[in-house]
């Protein structure tokens, strides 16, 4: 009632919202730690345990032959990157602040400002840990080289970018459905240990498995992204048009849905969960 209304331009609005999304991400990037480097280290050792952790059962089970011709390494890193870029994307979607959070009731915070910091603070800690890795193993271990780097790095963005897709859907539906949304968050995620493709080439697949695995948007930006990484490996059952067309429809439903559900949304909500 006795607030003062100021009129701003669009360029101070834009600066605002911009500053707000920093802020934000950077909140997300120490939501694992109140340390940031302890954050991105933490982040950084589960995906050297993922790797190691494959490489250690591929060697086991005698599965090196089926791999593509080149840094075996290189190979299972290049499977392992993207399923976190994708996976952690979904979680950090669906778990960011909803409509009927209370930092929702402070303006000019909005839905879209924290799905975009979840989505970028996502973004940067995999990156960022894909470049240490690669860099390190470059340096320490073997020098690699990847055939088309900017065609492979485009495929991770594309994982980011279906993960974001299929996070913003679900988080459109968390408020109506809180615990049917996050059982579903956990079994997708989990699905995509095997549904991905990570431990196997496309090409290999025979005719009758891949409806299995090709409904995957992140199935074919892995296979994809080996044919960009490995000069020997030509992909022919995938297509990262697929994975770009079903990130896109889904972004939009996604968009829908909780446009939908921030003018139905109550703070009672909160007291169902």
């Amino acid at each position: 009632m006795f607030q003062q209304h100021m009129q701003r331009s669009k360029l101070a609005g834009a600066i605002t919202i911009l500053e707000l999304i920093f802020h934000s991400v950077v909140r997300s990037v120490r939501s694992a730690h109140n340390n940031a480097f302890l954050a991105i280290g933490k982040n950084m050792l589960q995906v050297v345990v993922f790797v190691l952790a494959f490489y250690v059962m591929f060697s086991v089970l005698g599965l090196r032959k089926s791999a593509v011709r080149g840094d075996f390494l290189l190979y299972v890193m290049s499977g392992i990157f993207l399923y976190m870029c994708h996976t952690k994307a979904v979680g950090a979607i669906v778990r960011s602040e909803g409509p009927n959070h209370p930092m929702m009731q402070h303006a000019p915070m909005n839905t879209v400002i924290t799905i975009t910091a979840a989505a970028l603070g996502t973004l940067y800690i995999q990156a960022l840990t894909m470049f240490v890795i690669l860099f390190v193993y470059h340096v320490a271990f073997t020098p690699i080289t990847i055939n088309q780097p900017l065609a492979a790095f485009g495929m991770v963005l594309l994982s980011w970018f279906t993960g974001c897709a299929v996070g913003l859907v679900l988080f459109a539906v968390r408020p109506w459905f809180p615990t049917a949304v996050s059982l579903i968050s956990t079994i997708y995620q989990r699905a995509n240990m095997i549904a991905s493709g990570k431990m196997f080439l496309a090409n290999t697949l025979p005719a009758f498995m891949l409806p299995i695995f090709s409904w995957n948007p992140l199935f074919h930006t892995i296979d994809q992204s080996r044919g960009f990484v490995f000069l020997n490996y030509n992909p022919l059952n995938s297509n990262w048009h697929y994975a770009l067309w079903v990130g896109i429809v889904l972004v939009m439903v996604g968009l829908m849905g909780e446009f939908y559900t921030r003018r139905h949304a109550s703070v009672s909500w909160g007291a169902r969960r």
